[in-house]
C-alpha cells in the first residue's frame, strides 16, 4: 500500500517541469568526431569532390587560361580577356574541355582528402574537438595524400584546357602521348610544388574551418543539433591564396564557392549517413 502511495505521488499531474532562467542557452557539445565508417566519409568526399568540380568547371577554365596567358612576356591578363580568348577560339564547349580529367580525378582524390582528414583527427585530436593543431596537421596529411591521386589527372585536365581541340584528342588520347613522349614522371612533374603550396594552405583551412563552424554555431544553439547547409558555406568563405601566384582574382572567385560547394555537400552527406547509422542501430532499417 506505502508503493502504491508513492507511485501515485509521483505520477500526480501537478509535477511540472521547473523553466529555465531568463538568458539560460544549453550547453553546447561538440562532438569529437562525427561516428561514421572509413567507407562512409571516403563517399561522402567523393560525391563533395565530383559536385564541387564539376559545378566550378568553368570557372577553372578561365583561371588557367590567366595563369597560362600571363606567363608571356606581354600585359597582365584580365578575367574577361580571359573568357573572351576562350569563348572566341573555342566557344561554349571550351569552358568545358578537360571535364573528363577532371571528373576522374576529383572523386577518388576527395574521397582520400576527407577520408584521410577525418581519420588523422580522430587519432590526433585525442577527442578534444577544440584541438586547433591537431586540425591543421590533419590537412596537412590529407592535402599530401589526395595530391598524389589528383595530380595526374590534374595535370591532364590542364592540358586539355590548353590545347584548343587538336594537340589531344580526350583524356585517354592525352594519356597516351604523354606516357610516350615523356614519361610516367610527367603526371607527377608538378607534385612538390603542389604539396608546397597547398600544405601550408590546408593546415590554416581546416583549422579555421572547424573553428569558425563552432563559432557560427555557439552563435545559433538551437541549431547546435541541426548543422545547416548556410553554417558551413560561411565558414569557408574567406579562403583563397590572394596574391600568392598569377591569376589570383580568379583563384578566390573560384575557392570561395567551390569550399562553400564542396564543404556543404560533405557535410550534407555526412549527415545522411549519420542518419542512417541511427536507423540501422534502431532496428528502423534492416
Amino acid at each position: 500500500m506505502a508503493t502504491e502511495a508513492t507511485t501515485t505521488k509521483l505520477h500526480n499531474s501537478d509535477f511540472r517541469a521547473v523553466p529555465p532562467p531568463p538568458g539560460y542557452l544549453p550547453e553546447i557539445t561538440v562532438a569529437p568526431h562525427d561516428g561514421l565508417h572509413f567507407w562512409q566519409f571516403m563517399i561522402a568526399g567523393s560525391i563533395a569532390g565530383c559536385v564541387e568540380h564539376m559545378a566550378m568547371f568553368p570557372v577553372d577554365t578561365v583561371k588557367t587560361h590567366m595563369q597560362a596567358l600571363g606567363s608571356c612576356p606581354i600585359k597582365s591578363v584580365g578575367v574577361r580577356h580571359a573568357l573572351r580568348s576562350v569563348l572566341k577560339s573555342e566557344g561554349l564547349p571550351g569552358l568545358y574541355r578537360g571535364i573528363g580529367a577532371m571528373g576522374l580525378g576529383a572523386g577518388p582524390a576527395h574521397a582520400v582528402y576527407f577520408s584521410v582528414y577525418e581519420v588523422c583527427k580522430k587519432y590526433f585530436s585525442g577527442g578534444d574537438p577544440n584541438n586547433s593543431a591537431a586540425h591543421a596537421v590533419s590537412g596537412v596529411f590529407a592535402t599530401v595524400a589526395s595530391d598524389a591521386v589528383f595530380t595526374p589527372m590534374d595535370m591532364v585536365k590542364q592540358r586539355l584546357q590548353l590545347g584548343n581541340g587538336t594537340a589531344y584528342r580526350g583524356v585517354l588520347d592525352c594519356v597516351k602521348k604523354v606516357l610516350k613522349e615523356e614519361g610516367f614522371g610527367a603526371f607527377y612533374a608538378s607534385y612538390r610544388t603542389t604539396v608546397l603550396m597547398n600544405a601550408p594552405f590546408t593546415a590554416v583551412h581546416f583549422a579555421t574551418y572547424e573553428a569558425a563552424k563552432r563559432g557560427l554555431i555557439e552563435i545559433s544553439p538551437e541549431s547546435a543539433s541541426d548543422e545547416r547547409v548556410m553554417v558551413h558555406a560561411t565558414a569557408v568563405q574567406k579562403d583563397g591564396y590572394k596574391g600568392l601566384m598569377r591569376g589570383w582574382i580568379p583563384r578566390i572567385l573560384f575557392h570561395a564557392p567551390a569550399a562553400a560547394i564542396c564543404w556543404s555537400t560533405y557535410e550534407a552527406a555526412k549527415s545522411f549517413f549519420q542518419e542512417l547509422n541511427a536507423c540501422t542501430e534502431s532496428g528502423t532499417i534492416t
